[in-house]
């Protein structure tokens, strides 16, 4: 166990040595992945007249192509351009073998419904309690994930946006190793750690420019267990663009104002991620 902790302190300075070598050696930020959350099968949250893969795919392309206008010596990839299901290992993967310098998940946020005591009831002579389910519409705002490498307690706050994952028939064919494993997670953080401090960065400013820009309720930066995060191996953030349960937020999410708004804040955010990086 000694050793095993000596080789992953070695290989975690070995890492870090690297990183700063090549930020030395005058780093640029050259490719991008976008990942519309969800889709085909996996449609994610439903709100009153929409789905999240459907908005979630929107805004992804509408970012692809500001990106490409504004910062157009960047490669920009797609996990998907369509309506299809994407494995949320593959994900991860595209990012991997493209070398990336930043990783986006695009997802939209909702509430469960709200459980109210609805009186009583007499059954078999025993007071059972009756309730009601309410629609929760009043929660708003954005929030922006990264991964959490080291709090294992989050997991299962993060597996609720994974569960699509957990349900995945596939999932033991997939050659991945358990994710509430121990050895897992440590080198999971091991691996991660020399990219938290960047993620930080990148979330932060897409919180600012969410509340700056568009005047959205910031519900803050956050790190929670997301699978697709912890085995991205760059700068990433998964980033919750409003509540599609409020019926507001699901109007302004799906009309072009609202995602242009979504999408601007979002490219400065990344234009100025950029320029602290690259100086």
């Amino acid at each position: 166990m000694k050793f095993k902790n000596n080789l992953l302190i070695c290989s975690f300075l070995i890492f870090s040595f690297c990183l700063n070598f090549a930020h030395a050696q005058g780093y640029k930020i050259k490719t991008i992945v976008i990942d519309a959350g969800h889709g085909g099968f996996r449609s994610g949250a439903a709100g009153s007249f929409s789905l999240e893969k459907n908005i979630a795919l929107q805004v992804a392309l509408k970012l692809g192509e500001k990106l490409n206008e504004e910062l157009p010596s960047i490669k920009i990839i797609q996990t998907r351009k369509t309506d299809v299901d994407v494995d949320w290992y593959r994900r991860a993967e595209i990012a991997n073998e493209a070398k990336a310098d930043i990783f986006i998940s695009i997802h939209c946020n909702s509430m469960p419904d709200k459980k109210i005591l609805n009186g009583y009831k007499t059954i078999k002579g025993k007071k059972v309690a009756q309730y009601k389910y309410v629609k929760n519409t009043s929660t708003s705002g954005t929030e922006t994930f990264v991964g959490a490498y080291r709090r294992i307690n989050e997991m299962d706050a993060g597996l609720r946006e994974n569960e699509d994952i957990i349900k995945d028939k596939n999932y033991k064919k997939t050659q991945t190793k358990d994710p509430t494993d121990p050895e897992e997670l440590i080198m999971l953080s091991l691996y991660k750690s020399l990219y938290r401090t960047k993620s930080l960065s990148l979330a932060q400013l897409v919180q600012k420019n969410y509340t700056e820009l568009n005047k959205r309720v910031n519900r803050g930066v956050k790190e929670q267990g997301l699978l697709i995060l912890q085995r991205a191996a760059m700068p990433s953030i998964l980033t919750e663009i409003g509540f599609i349960s409020n019926p507001t937020e699901e109007k302004y999410m799906n009309s072009e104002s609202g995602q242009n708004e979504i999408v601007d804040a979002i490219v400065k955010a990344i234009k100025e991620y950029k320029k602290q990086t690259e100086n």
